[in-house]
């Protein structure tokens, strides 16, 4: 059976908006031709997110960042934080400035392109899990935030002052949780 003009008419304006859509996505401003990528991702080979980190991450093993996996469209930046953390939340971690694209760091590396900033104990490196003995269970975020490609962050920030800004400004967000007990 044939289809009546109103549903001809009604699929054809379905399909133009549809590719009007895929048409305008993306657009940056930039001269440079938008990356071919899937959704913002972040994972670990060395643990599920939701299972707890190994130790070897941690600050009672090697204290070195855990090897990561990620997929991103745009720019993005990486904060680790605890927000279970005895005098609020804890930031463990903060890379900016990492290329789209995908991604992957071994164990111990920084993500390629990007550059840390001081994290709450102002050093501008992983600091590993290290809750205090008697505190429980802590959460350990590992977001990824996706930022505009020439994003630059404001100089001087450091710690839950810069992951704040990194979060307001960010169009989406990917995140790994790992859990670690004192």
């Amino acid at each position: 059976m044939a289809a009546s003009t109103p549903q001809r008419i009604g699929s054809s304006i379905g399909a133009l908006a549809l590719l009007l859509a895929l048409a305008s996505h993306g657009g940056t401003g930039s001269s440079r031709a938008a990356p071919a990528g899937g959704p913002l991702t972040i994972s670990s080979p060395a643990f599920a997110s939701g299972a707890p980190i190994p130790v070897q991450y941690t600050c009672k093993g090697a204290d070195v960042a855990p090897p990561l996996t990620w997929s991103a469209p745009l720019g993005a930046a990486l904060v680790v934080d605890d927000p279970d953390a005895v005098n609020g939340v804890y930031v463990h971690w903060i890379v900016a400035g990492i290329p789209f694209g995908s991604g992957s760091t071994a164990a111990g590396q920084s993500p390629a392109g990007g550059t840390a900033l001081p994290n709450t104990s102002g050093q501008p490196a992983y600091k590993g899990p290290c809750p205090p003995a008697g505190t429980g269970t802590h959460h350990y975020r590992f977001t990824l935030y996706q930022l505009p490609n020439d994003y630059q962050l404001p100089g001087g920030l450091a710690g839950v002052q810069a992951a704040q800004t990194i979060a307001g400004t960010a169009t989406a967000q990917a995140q790994l949780m790992g859990t670690f007990a004192g």
